[in-house]
Parts: structure tokens; C-alpha cells; sequence
């Protein structure tokens, strides 16, 4: 997918100006309530008419002030999910996807629909009413819904905002697979940098009504580390849970892992570790607090405002910590620099367990 976008919209005292072209089949579009994410989405997909300029989507001109091109919603084959699932309260499951499917000219329906129920994992839910569907449930209906309509973009307005962590990082594998099955590139919409990183390739950065930048999501990630409060994310696939001395173990390809015993109902899945809660030492320390340690070779060093991030190998397993740049001098940090990583078994945070991930997927 190729977009380019370079258009005005002016609200007031607000003005949306972009001048980007972007490329790839998952791209991420991130930023602060209120920069104009969802102006911009909204001008793509023909809900706003830009003051001037030109939108054009894999060569064909949705939009041009100078040519009088303006393609209504139904022409340009962009289907959105909300924040909000929108589904029709009078309509069963089966309805509500049929919606988009009747709506799609013949010449054009190239999308499976047992397929993508089977894929949705919809089938049980078909005769249901939608007033009877979990949050998550729903938001697998409307993507459904919008994949249906057979378009030759999705875009996705921060789809998962309104779900909790649970849900959330349930409906995640669904984002992806469906887009990967049916050919499907998507603009993900979202404040969050965990989610741009599990979701997009490439992101473009909205803040104040213009395009910051274009950047790869995980670099984006480093460089916002030492603005951050939570700092950079490390995310973190264990599995194998066992039980030592009141804590949970788990395997990971750095070594084992402790965690609190809080988790002993996740047999496996995705954790995210703070850089701030690594506490890096020269050497191993006699005695420690923190249940773990590991000895990790420096890969890298990078700066991130105040902070400096040091990307660790431990065996096979990768982890970023930050430090001050102080503590890299007297430390003597540089790559290829061995050092001892600790941190404690109660740092650790939950995002999904690899069972329900598994089964959405």
C-alpha cells in the first residue's frame, strides 16, 4: 500500500497540514488526544473534505482541490473500526456482517465469508444479538464487519481503547491475522506505545496538527524512553510456569525468570518489564534483593533525551535498561561490556496469557 497525503483542514483555531507518502501494509499513526489523528482518518475515508490539496491511495486520486476530484465514502473502498463498535442493535451477528458484505458491488467481493468467521472465531455467535456480546466480542464483529466490505484499506481509530487489557491484547492476533489473510493493509490509530509496537511497522507521528515524523515503531520507542515515565517497554514472552519458594519461574531464552506469585494462573504469555526497574552492576553483587540476575552482554548504547539505553544480550534473550549518562562513565559501559542485570520478581506486568492469545488466534 502507498498513501500520500498532502492536504489542509482548518477547524477554528486548529489546522491539520500533512505532507507525507507512506508505505507498507501496517502502519501506525500515534499521537495525544486532540493532534488530529482522527481529522486525518476521517479526511482519508471521505468523512471530511480537506480545504485544499490532494489524497492519493495505491495511485487512484481520492481527493484534489486542483482537479475537482472528490471521491464520496462508498467510491474509495476504506472501511473504518471505532473506538466504539458501532454495530446495529437490531441486527443478529449475522446481519451486522452481511451489512458490509451486500453493500460491496458483486466484481468486488473477494472476501470468504465462512472464512472469515472460522478466522474471527464468530461461528457460535452468528444468531446472537449483539446487546448479548462481550466488548470484545463486538469489536471482533465490527472488524469482521469492515473486512467484509472488501476494502482495499482498513483503518482501525483507536479500536481498542475502550477495552481492558484482557480484551484488549486478546483482539490484537485478530488485527493482525485478518490483515495478513486477506491481503488487508490497515492505518492503526492509537495514543499507546505498547500497541503501536505489537500492532504497526511504521509509524507517523501527529502532534499539533502536523506529521512530526516517520519512523519505525520500535525506534520510535527508544527515542521516546527518556521522556517517558514508564520508560522503554520490554516486552517479554515467558513459558513453563513452575513453582520455587513461593515465587513463579518461568523460562525465557535469557534464563529463568522470577515473578510474583500473583501469576500462578498464567501458564505462559507476554509480560512487559520496565527499563527503569533494571538495576545495572560491573560486577555480580555479593547479595541482592532482587530474585533476578543475569549476566548479559552490552549490544548497544543509545541516547534518549537525558537518558542513555543499553541494549543487553543475555544468552538469547534481549532487554533494554536505561541509565543516566554518569553511570555509563563510571560503570565503564560500552559495547561488548559485560555486566549483571537485577531486577525484581514483582516488576513484571501482564499483558496476556499465551492461552488466550492462542485461542484468538
Amino acid at each position: 500500500m502507498k498513501l500520500s497525503m498532502a492536504v489542509t483542514k482548518s477547524f477554528g483555531d486548529f489546522t491539520l497540514t500533512t505532507d507525507f507518502t507512506a508505505e507498507g501494509e501496517r502502519i501506525g499513526i500515534f499521537g495525544k488526544s486532540g493532534g488530529g489523528k482522527s481529522t486525518l482518518v476521517n479526511l482519508l475515508a471521505g468523512l471530511l473534505v480537506p480545504d485544499s490539496g490532494e489524497i492519493v491511495l495505491d495511485d487512484i486520486c481520492l481527493f484534489s482541490s486542483s482537479k475537482g476530484i472528490n471521491l464520496p465514502p462508498e467510491k474509495r473502498r476504506i472501511a473504518i473500526v471505532f473506538q466504539q463498535h458501532c454495530l446495529f442493535p437490531h441486527l443478529n451477528v449475522r446481519n451486522n456482517l452481511h451489512y458490509g458484505f451486500k453493500r460491496c458491488p458483486p466484481q468486488q467481493r473477494s472476501i470468504d465469508f465462512d472464512a472469515l468467521v472460522t478466522l474471527l472465531k464468530l461461528g457460535k455467535l452468528l444468531d446472537r444479538g449483539v446487546t448479548n456480546l462481550s466488548g470484545g466480542e463486538k469489536q471482533r464483529v465490527a472488524l469482521g464487519r469492515a473486512i467484509l466490505a472488501n476494502p482495499r484499506l482498513l483503518l482501525m481509530d483507536e479500536p481498542l481503547s475502550a477495552l481492558d487489557d484482557t480484551l484488549k491484547f486478546q483482539i490484537i492476533p485478530y488485527l493482525k491475522s485478518v490483515s495478513e489473510r486477506f491481503n488487508i493493509p490497515y492505518l492503526f490509530i492509537s495514543h499507546s506505545m505498547v500497541e503501536m509496537r505489537l500492532v504497526t511497522d511504521t509509524v507517523l507521528v501527529v502532534n499539533r496538527g502536523r506529521i512530526e515524523e516517520q519512523i519505525s515503531s520500535e525506534q520510535l520507542a527508544r527515542n521516546r524512553m527518556g521522556q517517558s515515565a514508564v520508560g522503554f517497554i520490554n516486552l517479554v514472552e515467558l513459558e513453563g510456569l513452575t513453582e520455587r519458594d513461593g515465587l513463579c519461574v518461568y523460562r525465557w531464552p535469557g534464563g529463568e525468570l522470577y515473578l510474583s506469585a500473583g501469576n500462578r494462573d498464567t501458564l505462559s504469555g507476554l509480560f512487559e518489564l520496565s527499563s527503569k526497574d533494571i538495576i545495572l552492576f560491573k560486577k555480580h553483587p555479593e547479595a541482592i534483593s532482587a530474585r533476578n540476575l543475569l549476566e548479559c552482554r552490552v549490544a548497544s548504547l543509545f541516547e534518549s533525551g537525558s537518558k542513555i539505553g543499553v541494549e543487553l544480550e543475555c544468552n538469547r534473550g534481549k532487554l533494554v535498561a536505561e541509565i543516566v549518562p554518569e553511570a555509563a562513565r563510571e560503570l565503564g559501559i560500552e559495547p561488548g561490556s559485560i555486566v549483571h542485570a537485577a531486577f525484581k520478581a514483582s516488576a513484571f506486568r501482564r499483558l496476556a496469557t499465551r492461552e488466550a492469545r492462542q485461542k484468538a488466534g
